[in-house]
Parts: C-alpha cells; sequence; structure tokens
C-alpha cells in the first residue's frame, strides 16, 4: 500500500484506474449473468485453463487471501495444482498490492475465531454494548454503533466539540447512544419522516426505561447514561447545497418549533425541521449555555446557524468564515447511503463550522456520475433554493476526473459494496449458500427466455433457498414475478 503523502495517494489512485481499465470485464460482470452473458468465456484462455479444476477453497486461498504457494515441508501454505499463465499472477499482484489496507481485529490480536469477542457469548447480543441499546437492533448493527460511537466521543474529546449531527440517522439507533450513553448533544437528520417517527418512539421507549430505573435508585440517573436524548429534523439534505444552506436546514428546526404535536415529527419540504428529544418534548434544537440545576451538562456550545438566516445574521456583520466559540459541531454518517455520503465530506470540507467528521458508507453504486446521473435507487432529489454546481457524487477528485479511464460502471461500484472475506470464507468451507448464486444464474435464463425485457429482475430472496431443488426454487420465485405460465412453459421445454 502507498504512502498516505499527497503524492503517494496520486500515483495510487493512477495505478488503480489503470488496472480497473484493463479488468473492465471482470469488474463490469454480475453472477447472475454468468450464463446469459457467458463470463466464464470473457476469460482469457490460459485463466480458464488454470482456474477450471481449482477447488473452491484453494481458490480462496491463492486467489482471494493472497497466501503463498509452498511445494512440501512444513511451511503451512497452499500448493499451485498447475502452473498459472504470468497475465493471471500478474492481476492477483496487482489487485492485492493495490488493495486498501483490511486486516480483521481478530487477526491482529492472534485469534483465530473470526467471531468479534463481544459476541462470543451471545451471537446475538453484544457483550460490550448496554441492554439498552441493543433493543430493536440486529448484532451487526450493534457492532457498528458501538464503535464508530467510540470513535466519535473520541474525536469529540479531541477536538472539544460536544455537538454531533448524524445525517441519514434512520431509527436514530447511533444517535440513540451518543446522546443517552455518550452523554453528546446529537441532532439526528433523516428525510424519511416514518423513520423518523419510528426513532421518536424508540427515544420515549428509553427514557420510560431510565426513569424507572432512576426512580429504583432513589433519583440517580443510571452509571454512564444521560436522560438527554437526541433532536430530530425531517430533512432531505442536498448534496448539491452550499453549506450555507446545510446550516440552514439545521436551524429551521428552531424556527418551526411551535408546530405539530408533541411527540410527532413534523413532515414538510426540503427544509422541514420539526425538532423533538427525549421521548418527544421540544427543546431548543441548537441550545447554548449550562444544564439546569440537577442535570449534567453535556453539550452546551450550539449549532450555527446559517449567517443569511440565523441568530449569526441578527446581531450585526458575522463574518461566516470564523464561527463563534462553541458554533462548532461534528458530522457522523453511518451508512449514509450514495451521494450523502458525498454530502457529508463536502461539508466538512467547507464549511467552517465542521470541525471532524466519522463517516461510514454504503451504497456507492447509488452515487451520482457524468455518466449516470440518475442511478436506480437513488433517493429523489428535490429543486435547489439557491443556485448549485453541476457536482456528481463519483468522482469527487478534480484530479482523478482527469485520469483517463477513471469511470466506474454502476456494476462496479456495486461489486465495491461487498465484503471480499465473506466471499472467501464460503469457498473456503464449500458452503452450500454457493448454490444461490448458481439457482440465480441459472434462473435468468429461464427468466429471459420467458421475456427478454425482464433483465436482472429484482426478485425477493427465497429463504434457504440453496437447501430446495430448483424446480421448488423456480416455482416460488415465479410466483413473486408473476411470471408463473410464462416461466412454466419455459422450464419444461428445457
Amino acid at each position: 500500500m502507498a504512502g498516505s503523502s499527497l503524492e503517494a495517494q496520486k500515483r495510487l489512485a493512477a495505478d488503480i484506474t489503470r488496472v480497473l481499465s484493463l479488468y473492465g470485464f471482470i469488474t463490469d460482470a454480475y453472477i447472475i449473468e454468468f450464463f446469459t452473458d457467458n463470463l466464464w468465456g470473457s476469460l482469457p484462455l490460459t485463466w480458464q485453463a488454470a482456474l477450471a479444476d481449482v477447488p473452491p477453497p484453494q481458490l480462496a486461498a491463492l486467489l482471494l487471501e493472497n497466501r503463498s504457494s509452498v511445494e512440501g515441508g512444513g511451511g503451512g501454505g497452499i500448493s499451485y495444482i498447475s502452473v498459472w499463465p504470468l497475465s493471471l499472477l500478474a492481476f492477483k499482484a496487482a489487485a492485492h498490492a493495490l488493495a486498501l489496507p483490511r486486516r480483521p481485529t481478530s487477526q491482529a490480536t492472534g485469534s483465530s475465531d473470526r467471531t468479534p469477542e463481544e459476541f462470543r457469548e451471545n451471537r446475538c447480543q453484544s457483550s460490550k454494548l448496554h441492554p439498552h441499546f441493543r433493543k430493536h437492533v440486529k448484532p451487526k448493527k450493534q457492532h457498528e454503533i458501538r464503535r464508530l460511537g467510540r470513535v466519535v466521543k473520541k474525536l469529540s474529546d479531541l477536538t472539544g466539540c460536544r455537538q454531533v449531527v448524524d445525517v441519514g440517522s434512520g431509527q436514530g439507533h447511533l444517535s440513540r447512544f451518543l446522546a443517552f450513553g455518550l452523554g453528546l448533544s446529537v441532532t439526528a437528520v433523516e428525510g424519511d419522516a416514518q423513520l423518523v417517527a419510528q426513532a421518536t418512539k424508540f427515544d420515549q421507549e428509553l427514557v420510560q426505561a431510565l426513569k424507572k430505573e432512576q426512580a429504583k435508585q432513589g433519583g440517580q440517573t443510571p452509571r454512564g447514561l444521560s436522560l438527554r436524548g437526541p433532536s430530530h429534523v425531517v430533512a432531505w439534505v442536498d448534496p448539491r447545497a452550499p453549506w450555507p444552506e446545510f446550516l440552514h436546514l439545521l436551524q429551521r428546526g428552531k424556527d418551526e418549533e411551535g408546530s405539530g404535536m408533541p411527540g410527532t415529527p413534523h413532515p414538510g419540504p426540503r427544509f422541514p425541521g420539526r425538532t423533538k428529544e427525549k421521548g418527544g418534548q421540544p427543546r431548543e434544537p441548537f441550545e447554548q449555555g449550562r444544564a439546569k440545576a440537577g442535570e449534567e451538562d453535556y453539550g452546551g456550545g450550539g449549532i450555527p446557524a446559517s449567517p443569511e438566516h440565523g441568530p449569526l445574521a441578527r446581531g450585526g456583520r458575522a463574518d461566516p468564515s470564523r464561527p463563534a466559540a462553541g458554533r462548532q459541531f461534528l458530522l457522523t454518517g453511518l451508512h449514509a447511503c450514495g451521494d450523502l455520503s458525498v454530502a457529508l465530506l463536502r461539508q466538512f470540507v467547507r464549511c467552517p463550522h465542521v470541525v471532524g467528521i466519522t463517516s461510514v458508507a454504503c451504497c456507492y453504486m447509488k452515487l451520482t456520475t457524468k455518466e449516470g446521473p440518475n442511478p436506480p435507487g437513488q433517493a429523489p432529489t428535490h429543486p435547489c433554493p439557491s443556485p448549485c454546481p453541476v457536482e456528481h457524487g463519483y468522482p469527487l477528485s478534480a484530479w482523478v476526473a482527469a485520469l483517463p479511464g477513471h469511470q466506474l460502471s454502476y456494476k462496479a461500484r456495486e461489486g465495491a459494496c461487498h465484503a471480499l472475506e465473506d466471499h472467501a470464507l464460503r469457498l473456503k468451507s464449500e458452503s452450500a449458500t454457493l448454490r444461490t448464486h448458481c439457482f440465480r444464474a441459472v434462473l435468468e435464463t429461464v427468466i429471459r427466455a420467458a421475456n427478454p425485457a425482464k433483465k436482472r429482475l429484482g426478485v425477493q430472496t427465497i429463504h434457504k433457498a440453496y437447501l430446495l431443488p430448483f424446480e421448488e426454487n423456480l416455482v416460488l420465485v415465479a410466483a413473486k414475478a408473476e411470471l408463473s405460465s410464462a416461466l412454466s412453459c419455459v422450464a419444461a421445454e428445457k
């Protein structure tokens, strides 16, 4: 992996671009099109000869895990069963040399158990996350909010900033942990009013549980927890909008505070902003000053308002490039899809009030590009209230945009969302779940024969499809896709 200097990163980007340009026939492929598009036939003949008879566990070890070959001896390596062509070895070497570092924690500690330590006693309950924050949360998300929450807390300590804006907050699991669990002052921004309503409900449930514990402990708040929950703003964050508009979006929660019923998020257009705290009680969304007597002070400070629209504009000439003391905040996002993660990065770079960022992006295929400005599944866009520059989610770097062949297709970006380690584990264990991919690829041939217009049809997953005969899978999928008669005829012919 290259160094961290700007020039080293430029060289890395250029090298990755060249390699991806050479191997587009691999990155631009869907496994469900294995048969319909003859993907095996797209590989060089020498690669086909080398890979055709390699058992899945050896394929994982030699190609995906980059384990060295040891002929004989006790080195523990895996032997090649045939001589691989130099072009295949070069592809393997380049892919591993240019890959971002990916080392599981279990390897760093020398443990052979891939299960995170927090789930070794109970695979569904993290032992390192308070039970209150495990409710309604799947194990994977428990792990994520705990790890990311600790990073946000560390960033808060380093910057001295207690205000956090969680963009794309969904049902509020991360925001809830940051506010109730880590004592940070949190504003959760989510565009789906139904998700915000659910988040508010969960906040109310947690407040009631904490109050019961408080009563049992003679009025003392449970140790390590706070009764101050997050504020919720129902709003779409437009990646194209300039940073004053983003601040305006946050401030609207204060301006519209009197509308709606307590506990009910106020839906609205692009800049709504009804805010709620701990169980739906309205409060000043970006309050400043000390906490009330008897309460711990977990924030103070204050989220800044837009220089054009908020308090900064009321008291005279405020310089937007010089945020007042306490008028700063951290940005965070867990699984902010597509251009929403791009919006976080742009606000961090451009907005002088943002002093830090933690972001775990996802759904790279939903990034907008010059070639695909409206990718499938992208959240609806709204008219920009002020002139917005034409900017796309990928590439963010103007330097990368100037590189020949930098374009990444929808298929390539979707492939980047999948964990290589998971697939390697399935190959190593020769998991029966691999049959699901084969079934779906065969099914694609049947679907296209029945209706050529229905390419890559989105079909709801069949529970434990790999345990069923293909014919049963076909019947179940036909019912879901409303192609029963057509698929039955084609299947009979085949």
